[in-house]
C-alpha cells in the first residue's frame, strides 16, 4: 500500500493493519519529512484518544491529514503509533 498527497509519497508498506476500511501504516513506513504535529485530537470510544499530523508537501499544508493513536485501548492495541490518512490522501 502507498498513501500520497500532492505529487509525493507519504507512506509505503506491504503490512497495514486495515481497521474499519483505513490502512495504518507502521511507524518505519512513514516519510516523516511530510508531517508536522498539531494540536487537534479525537476520541474512538474503542481506540482510544486519536493525535493528528497535517502533512506540508511542496509549499501546501493539509490539515490534520493523518492520524495516529500513540496509547490506544488494548482492543486496538496492534495498531499503537501506525498512521492512517484522509482529507484528500490517496492510499491504494
Amino acid at each position: 500500500m502507498k498513501a500520497t498527497w500532492n505529487g509525493a509519497t507519504i507512506a509505503e508498506s506491504n503490512d497495514t493493519v486495515v481497521i474499519e476500511g483505513n490502512h495504518y501504516f507502521p511507524p518505519d513506513s512513514i516519510n516523516r519529512d511530510y508531517l508536522e504535529p498539531s494540536d487537534h485530537t479525537s476520541r474512538c470510544p474503542w481506540k482510544g484518544l486519536a493525535s493528528y499530523y497535517s502533512l506540508a508537501v511542496n509549499g501546501e499544508v493539509n490539515e490534520d491529514a493523518a492520524w495516529y493513536y500513540p496509547e490506544p485501548n488494548e482492543a486496538a492495541s496492534q495498531i499503537k503509533d501506525h498512521v492512517a490518512f484522509w482529507k484528500g490522501v490517496a492510499v491504494a
